[in-house]
């Protein structure tokens, strides 16, 4: 299998670009000031040459030698028009994030699945597919489910590949958790419309989730040492998605460059969802990463 890497940068200030041209990567730049997430997307997907486009977060590590083949297989067999894949948290992950990524990516393939969710974390679509239909460039987060639901609509299919993992790792402040979850709810009430989040979803959530951890972590052993993260993730998580279904404004150029760029707390190296500089697409053969 051939395989084209691309990497597209926003202006990075260490060893990312030094590190890519040692691994033969493609390079395409885009200016700060331009970065959306479904932008910096096309920007790669543009640059590439072969038949399958597939996205890895710079945050997370395949975790298993035929990663990329299992994420392709559904594609290239005609199953699916876009596939994604499972994701694993790391050491450093947050108790809660865990679970999420047990409750969203389990141990089943669901090939194709229902609906249109989908991770470009970890995911693959033919340059056909991208062709016809390009990233949203405005939205703030969930271009890989805006593309999603249109590919739904007009027929296709969306499919989860649980023998393509790979460990995501965020490692983030609150206040980062908080703005990511803000930011995809902005997204969110747009392509979900019917989806109402009100005060009273954000208590029943978090409380529910807040037990549900709880439990999981009594029964694991680590209660003591995972409450008080427990408490302060859920709250940031939830209340970020309240306070992004619920404002009714539009994003200064600032905001975005906030929400994007968020600077990191101190002490804290800056994790957030992959900025342009942080994607690698793939393709050729063809395959393109």
């Amino acid at each position: 299998m051939d395989v084209e890497l691309i990497l597209v940068d926003s202006g990075s200030t260490d060893r990312t670009l030094e590190i890519a041209k040692q691994f033969g990567c493609k390079i395409v730049h885009i200016k700060k000031s331009d970065f959306t997430f479904g932008r910096s997307l096309n920007y790669g997907c543009r640059a590439a040459e072969g038949e399958f486009l597939v996205f890895i977060s710079a945050h997370c590590i395949p975790d298993s030698q035929h990663w990329l083949a299992n994420l392709i297989e559904p594609i290239k067999t005609g199953q699916v028009q876009y596939a994604y894949g499972k994701q694993i948290g790391h050491e450093v992950t947050r108790f809660s994030e865990h679970q999420i990524f047990s409750q969203y990516y389990p141990d089943d393939s669901a090939i194709p699945q229902d609906g249109f969710f989908a991770n470009n974390a970890n995911a693959a679509i033919p340059a056909a597919i991208w062709e016809k239909y390009k990233f949203d460039e405005a939205v703030t987060g969930l271009e890989d489910m805006v593309l999603a639901k249109e590919i739904v609509k007009d027929g296709g299919t969306i499919g989860y590949v649980s023998d393509a993992p790979v460990i995501h790792i965020h490692e983030e402040s609150f206040q980062q958790t908080k703005r990511r979850y803000y930011r995809e709810a902005l997204t969110l009430r747009e392509i979900m419309p019917e989806v109402h989040f009100h005060i009273f979803d954000f208590l029943r959530y978090f409380f529910a989730s807040v037990s549900h951890d709880f439990s999981v972590s009594v029964k694991k052993g680590v209660f003591a040492r995972s409450a008080f993260e427990i408490l302060t993730f859920r709250l940031m998580q939830y209340w970020g998605t309240y306070k992004g279904h619920n404002e009714h404004r539009v994003l200064s150029r600032e905001q975005k460059e906030r929400y994007y760029y968020p600077r990191p707390t101190k002490g804290t190296r800056e994790r957030h969802r992959p900025a342009p500089s942080e994607r690698t697409i793939n393709g050729k053969s063809n395959l393109s990463v």
